[in-house]
């Protein structure tokens, strides 16, 4: 019997190396979408690259053209989409593009899997908490979405479009509604990692202060890790479905920002600049999510803890920095 293949949108990211990996373990061929960029984005990939244990293309969500011809020359078995304009704050900034990949570039998969006849081949569609917008925590399945930001206006559409070809042409189409979830491989324009690599260039003496925005905004953060085990769980199920993943846990910005600091023996609000230039126009209060129906059907939980991963990020961004401080000769603090 020959190897399952999967095709990974996004698989550069923080989601996507993770997941590459998973399914290496499991014997599977995996194939990589990414974008042509001038800067080398390969970073969390380059050690399956290398040796040739997975294989990338350059493709794009907003090019349907270059969607078809992929898939024709793969005929993966599954494909996770995973690729967007991924970043809330941004999404503001660039609304029509987002809505081009995040919302219509799931389309286009799907629509090309159907016009090739692949409908045989399995879709999961990484949806996000930012959909549940204004809607109040827990958020479930049943919650009502109502998306405030561009990039969760853009999931929405993608999630029920997903719904869509799946009722309509039988398609094995589901959806991974999808809490925070971090990591030390995660953007380091996300809030987490602006916090821990903040915090570990103050010890370090490289910088003196960190510029924040919302403190108060309530997040349930999980480990990627913990959440691909979740995504590849769904797209193994006898049937499609749609399912939240989250820990059901909640904290606030600032609070982990205090507990980061904290464990570097820093006082945040010494160093603390509110800067309003990292408010979104529209905030998203409270999410924390129900995950009740993925631990009763699938069996799957979290398994690292809020703590733990905080502890995991500031080790790695600690020798990330320290490397920094070390190798670049201009890498010093400001006078």
């Amino acid at each position: 019997m020959s190897a399952k293949s999967a095709l990974i949108t996004g698989i550069t990211g923080q989601d996507g190396s993770y997941l590459a990996e998973l399914l290496l373990t499991k014997g599977y061929t995996v194939y990589g979408i990414q974008r042509r960029t001038s800067t080398i984005t390969t970073e969390r990939i380059d050690h399956m690259l290398e040796p040739g244990t997975i294989e990338t293309f350059y493709a794009d969500l907003a090019d349907a053209n270059s969607l078809v011809a992929l898939l024709t020359r793969l005929k993966p078995d599954e494909v996770y989409n995973l690729g967007s304009m991924s970043h809330v704050r941004v999404s503001f900034e660039v609304p029509e593009y987002t809505a081009q990949v995040t919302g219509v570039g799931p389309l286009r998969i799907l629509e090309a899997l159907r016009m090739l006849g692949m409908t045989g081949t399995k879709f999961y569609q990484a949806s996000s908490s930012e959909m549940w917008g204004l809607s109040p925590a827990p958020q479930s399945e049943d919650t009502p979405m109502l998306p405030v930001s561009p990039y969760g206006c853009a999931k929405l559409f993608a999630y029920h479009i997903t719904r869509s070809y799946r009722f309509g042409y039988g398609m094995f189409a589901c959806n991974g509604i999808l809490h925070n979830h971090e990591s030390p491989r995660r953007g380091i324009t996300f809030v987490t990692q602006k916090i821990v690599h903040g915090a570990c260039k103050i010890k370090l003496g490289l910088e003196r202060e960190i510029r924040l925005g919302n403190l108060d905004a309530l997040r349930d953060w999980g480990y990627a890790g913990d959440y691909v085990r979740a995504i590849f769980l769904i797209m193994q199920y006898h049937k499609p479905d749609d399912f939240i993943v989250a820990t059901s846990e909640q904290h606030t910005v600032r609070d982990f920002a205090e507990k980061v600091f904290k464990r570097l023996a820093l006082n945040l609000y010494e160093h603390l600049v509110a800067d309003d230039r990292y408010r979104r126009p529209n905030e998203v209060p409270s999410l924390m999510g129900d995950f009740t129906k993925v631990r009763t059907v699938l069996g799957w939980e979290p398994e690292v803890g809020y703590d733990q991963l905080i502890d995991m990020m500031l080790e790695a961004a600690m020798v990330k920095e320290k490397a920094k401080w070390v190798t670049s000769p201009g890498y010093h603090l400001k006078a």
